[in-house]
């Protein structure tokens, strides 16, 4: 990752931002050198801000800016001004607007392992802390919470798993390409660094838990093929400490579905994203013929550190 003039940001610089994120729909076409990123944002100012007029300046990072509108509008070059690191919009509405991104980025070039990137076949997201500008152009500061619908297409016969955050809400092929399609909703507001993706060719390990209320959740442990044995364990943490929140603090589950994508490439050893937490291998494999007393540890209490982000 490019680190070169990078700031420290302190408190004491805090100032609220000029505007809002209240809605993402993402359409995410996935390809190893050229993923297409069309991101519709609906908008508005900032009330607590007198923004006055001010532009609009989003962050951005190794994107190439394919098209602009504003409320349906193509916006020229002349109308923005695009530089490393941001693109600027002078004029924007007063009142809440729409702005519609298409973006290209390239996964597999990508070995900082921030934003989107390509590794051993899979597609896979990092976005914190900063990572969501190298997908698209967005106000990417954890003080801005909005509602994400992500739509990803990618060739069935290497990317059969399509996960995101939230709830499936829509699935099936995409006739005479060869590509299948995944929607994926999450209704609650959420920073960008919690945002997460991942397609590839990987095997599942199903379960389910029933919440206190008698709610029935679909769990699942998303690895390489191959080392399905090697889940037992991590599944049965996470469960525990579902049950742990619900008989401690009173905090169920709040979506259908959690998922945990297990993979060899990943430069933190956990992340946890509204219900696709991702996780290095080291911190969900384990079997007692070659794992330590410290490894079961470390699984247990990582799972449960990053299941706890949910609620408490």
């Amino acid at each position: 990752m490019h680190q070169t003039g990078r700031k420290p940001k302190l408190l004491k610089d805090y100032a609220a931002p000029d505007y809002l994120i209240e809605e993402v729909d993402l359409d995410v076409a996935l390809a190893p050198k050229a993923a297409r990123v069309a991101s519709r944002l609906r908008l508005r100012p900032n009330p607590k801000v007198a923004t006055g007029g001010r532009p609009l300046v989003l962050n951005g990072e190794g994107l190439t800016l394919e098209s602009l509108a504003l409320d349906g509008k193509p916006l020229s070059p002349k109308d923005y001004e695009l530089k490393d690191g941001s693109l600027t919009i002078p004029r924007v509405p007063a009142q809440p607007f729409t702005l519609e991104i298409v973006t290209l980025c390239d996964p597999e070039a990508n070995t900082a392992l921030s934003g989107l990137y390509l590794s051993r076949g899979t597609y896979c997201t990092q976005c914190e802390p900063e990572g969501f500008r190298r997908i698209s152009y967005f106000i990417d500061r954890p003080d801005v919470l909005a509602v994400y619908t992500v739509r990803i297409e990618a060739e069935r016969a290497t990317t059969p798993v399509l996960l995101s955050n939230g709830n499936p809400v829509a699935q099936g092929d995409i006739p005479g390409t060869g590509r299948h399609f995944a929607v994926w909703h999450d209704p609650f507001p959420k920073p960008s660094y919690l945002f997460a993706l991942v397609g590839g060719n990987l095997a599942s390990v199903p379960d389910s838990f029933v919440t206190a209320s008698g709610r029935k959740v679909a769990l699942a442990i998303y690895v390489e093929p191959g080392k399905e044995d090697r889940c037992a364990w991590a599944m049965e943490s996470l469960k525990r400490a579902m049950r742990w929140d619900e008989e401690r603090f009173g905090r169920e589950y709040d979506l259908d579905v959690f998922n945990i994508v297990a993979v060899s490439d990943f430069n933190m050893g956990a992340m946890e994203n509204k219900g696709l937490n991702i996780f290095n291998t080291r911190y969900v494999l384990a079997k007692p013929e070659s794992a330590t007393d410290t490894d079961y540890q470390g699984i247990e209490a990582v799972i449960a550190h990053e299941y706890f982000h949910n609620w408490t």
